[in-house]
């Protein structure tokens, strides 16, 4: 489905027993852009330049990254509502690597700004209490400050939502991000004592509400059919900081390594493949990629795709 259609979808769904009626392919946020036929399909954006300015150097990762993939107006186009979707799961600050850099949320909120989105929103559900969480983390200022319209998820709001999925058939979403033209997943990389790690497909969960906790019970099936669900047009990955232990929340910065990295693409399996390799891990034995990758969600082997490494520097 088209950007542009979306919202005309959704007004004509079908409402079974108070569930908004979509599947797979109908649920698509944006279908992936043709775009520019030199552009990457990924590229790994590392900084060479000083490291004092923690600031610049997250801003120009974030921008160079974005526009190596074809820039953020191969998927943002005028008069878009976009919700950028980042990690703010915990209270803690943004040394800890716990939730997404702030810089790198307000660099992705300008580029879509910039694009002609109409507006965008910022928002996530949280483990922590959400005003404390949104505050200390650092995304709530930045993202105001970019521009954005900072939401607090209300957990009544959230809608049994047919995702048509092999594990999910049903699940509870909250309709204002689905609702969004484009959705854009920001995660950071992180070690997660239940899924192993959580980057990309994983940051899915903070858009569903219900019983969370049993999506630990089959984090392949869960993760592939919400990832299928979202069908994400790309994924800007921050690896500025990561967590390497002890993750989820963290809490320790003898748990966080500092890469200076940011990656952006169309693939989030070659992305999350990617992300496991930066936390000393096999991609192939993360279960839940390994599955989207059989379920045709993307590839593992994303050296072999249209990748692109580059440097950047002040």
């Amino acid at each position: 489905m088209k950007s542009h259609t979306r919202r005309e979808f959704l007004r004509n769904s079908v409402l079974v027993g108070g569930t908004l009626a979509l599947g797979p392919a109908a649920s698509s946020v944006a279908q992936q852009p043709t775009g520019a036929s030199n552009a990457a399909k990924m590229c790994i954006a590392r900084w060479k330049g000083d490291t004092a300015d923690m600031k610049a150097l997250a801003t120009k990762l974030t921008e160079q990254a974005v526009a190596t993939i074809g820039g953020m107006g191969q998927f943002v186009k005028s008069g878009n509502v976009v919700w950028v979707k980042p990690n703010i799961g915990w209270d803690k600050a943004p040394e800890f690597a716990a939730n997404t850099n702030p810089d790198v949320v307000a660099t992705v909120i300008k580029l879509c700004f910039e694009a002609g989105a109409k507006q965008v929103k910022v928002g996530d559900y949280t483990c922590n209490d959400a005003r404390s969480t949104y505050a200390n983390s650092g995304i709530e200022a930045a993202a105001k400050a970019a521009g954005a319209d900072v939401v607090f998820l209300d957990k009544s709001r959230f809608k049994e939502t047919e995702i048509g999925g092999q594990k999910l058939k049903t699940w509870p979403v909250y309709p204002e991000i689905i609702e969004s033209d484009v959705v854009i997943n920001v995660p950071i990389v992180k070690h997660h004592g239940g899924a192993t790690m959580t980057a990309c497909m994983k940051n899915y969960m903070g858009v569903i509400g219900g019983q969370r906790g049993k999506w630990h019970q089959d984090f392949p099936g869960c993760l592939t059919d919400i990832t299928a669900f979202m069908k994400p047009p790309v994924c800007i990955v921050d690896a500025i900081r990561i967590l390497t232990a002890n993750g989820p929340q963290g809490g320790n910065l003898d748990d966080v390594k500092q890469l200076n990295t940011v990656a952006a693409g169309t693939d989030i399996v070659a992305l999350d493949a990617f992300c496991a390799e930066l936390l000393g891990l096999k991609p192939a034995e993360l279960h839940y990629v390994a599955a989207a990758e059989k379920a045709g969600l993307g590839s593992i082997d994303y050296r072999s795709s249209n990748l692109k490494e580059i440097e950047v520097t002040a």
